[in-house]
């Protein structure tokens, strides 16, 4: 039987809030008040059993992705596979590693059938789908960790910019990392490609085989894991600067590399409050004018 997700408009009656199982989602739409309620009603019929859907393959779900081969069937199952796709031939990924930003755009996607919207965005625990029309704009809240509740810059999104996919990951977020960054956010055309590069940088911000750095295997700590018995990334000491920049110049090689290949549009690294921007200069904005800034490209 299809479970029925919990469908409630936040305090300030203009967001809604989709939640079901490790699903949460947090939307906003902006036009015609009734175009609005008309995509809102369809947000909330598509997030109806698509947890559902997804469970039904989380085993293929979880394992390592081919780079050519899919055998996924449900629509949003695909889109995480062909997400991941072009990272599977040199390296170990899942699906998993973009489900949030896959579950996004599924959900902008039946809005925008639905109604026309002059600005929408769903934002899946932090991994957002965009929609912006002509003049319209939309501000990220960049984060030096992803369990801090500071703001250290802001990333402003145009409508003339190509992306409309954001995502962070890093090792305090709610999946295990690889590597030691406290958070990459990375721009791309979609949010489910946005997801796994966030994944696939934040495993780079590496410095192996330091003896400040704690791991363990990702399935002693969940047994159901989609990285089995892999290493992941569970307390980091003290770092000098010097291995702080080391760490995200490594990260910074990765997201060079994907973004030459035309999968990303720039990515933002931060370490232990040092951030290195990678492709996105124009739009990353410092409140603070604090030159916290490594390097760019």
């Amino acid at each position: 039987m299809t479970r029925l997700p919990q469908i409630a408009f936040l305090a300030d009656g203009r967001r809604l809030h989709l939640q079901d199982g490790p699903i949460d989602l947090i939307i906003e739409a902006n036009g015609k008040a009734a175009d609005v309620h008309t995509a809102y009603e369809a947000a909330a019929r598509r997030f109806t059993g698509l947890l559902d859907e997804l469970c039904t393959e989380l085993t293929e779900l979880r394992k390592a992705a081919h780079p050519q081969s899919c055998v996924l069937t449900s629509v949003v199952a695909c889109r995480m596979h062909a997400a991941v796709a072009p990272f599977a031939h040199d390296q170990f990924i899942t699906p998993m590693a973009a489900v949030a930003g896959s579950v996004a755009e599924e959900i902008l996607g039946a809005m925008l059938a639905a109604a026309p919207l002059a600005r929408a965005y769903v934002n899946n625990g932090g991994d957002i789908a965009l929609h912006l029309t002509a003049s319209e704009r939309f501000t990220v809240g960049l984060m030096d960790r992803l369990d801090g509740r500071g703001v250290m810059r802001t990333m402003a999104i145009e409508a003339t910019h190509p992306a409309r996919g954001v995502a962070t990951s890093g090792r305090h977020g709610r999946s295990f990392s690889l590597g030691i960054a406290d958070a990459v956010t990375v721009l791309a055309r979609t949010a489910a490609q946005a997801d796994a590069a966030a994944t696939i940088i934040a495993n780079a911000v590496e410095l192996p085989g330091h003896p400040a750095i704690r791991r363990c295997p990702a399935d002693s700590l969940q047994p159901d894991s989609d990285l089995g018995p892999r290493l992941v990334t569970r307390e980091v000491g003290e770092l000098s600067d010097a291995e702080v920049a080391a760490a995200l110049e490594a990260g910074a090689r990765c997201a060079k590399g994907i973004l030459e290949r035309g999968l990303i549009e720039g990515a933002a690294l931060c370490l232990f409050g040092e951030m290195l921007v990678v492709g996105t200069r124009n739009v990353v904005r410092d409140p603070s004018n604090r030159p916290r800034e490594l390097a760019a490209a």
